[in-house]
């Protein structure tokens, strides 16, 4: 094998193990989150019904939407700090939904909310959702392509080392070809 061959395998493998071992936390709550909810294992989360003030209008269609949530949430002397809303016809939740949130739901007796409290595996799965603060969100997006670079790094290392070649080629082989039929096929 070539100098430069030996390099390049040497670089990829560096790569692929810092790429790795920075993500792996990431990694381990995708796949702990996933897990559990493919096993139909749900969150827990605490809720508290809030007394909303009889003078205050909820219009989910108004352009102050957030400027009207906030000023509840003071009346109700509620941390207003939330850096979005999530909003529709009947139902109105603060993001992000991975720490304590509000969720106003419209019923036919008028408006409702609670106050809610995301346990561990509840706030787990809104970061896994994307549901999570916006740092959080561009943190997922560098871990994505991270991944991405992780996955094809270790491929090369494999295809860049006579040893390992024929394996990397079988076991890749095989997870295409579990993928493709289970995905497409079953």
């Amino acid at each position: 094998m070539a100098v430069n061959q030996v390099k390049a395998r040497n670089t990829l493998v560096l790569v692929h193990l810092f790429l790795a071992a920075l993500l792996a936390p990431s990694f381990i709550m995708v796949a702990v989150t996933g897990t559990l909810d493919l096993a139909k294992i749900e969150p827990e989360i605490i809720e508290t019904p809030l007394t909303l003030p009889a003078d205050r209008a909820i219009d989910p269609g108004s352009p102050s939407i957030e400027q009207d949530i906030r000023l509840i949430l003071d009346d109700l002397d509620i941390d207003s700090d939330f850096e979005s809303l999530r909003v529709t016809e009947d139902r109105i939740t603060t993001r992000p939904t991975s720490q304590n949130f509000v969720r106003f739901a419209k019923t036919p007796d008028g408006w409702h909310a609670t106050h809610n409290r995301p346990g561990l595996y509840y706030s787990m799965m809104e970061l896994h959702k994307g549901h999570g603060p916006a740092a959080f969100k561009l943190f997922q997006i560098f871990a994505g392509i991270a991944l991405f670079c992780v996955v094809i790094g270790g491929l090369a290392v494999g295809l860049l080392s006579r040893a390992y070649r024929r394996k990397t080629i079988f076991a890749s082989s095989i997870g295409l070809i579990t993928f493709l039929t289970l995905a497409y096929l079953v």
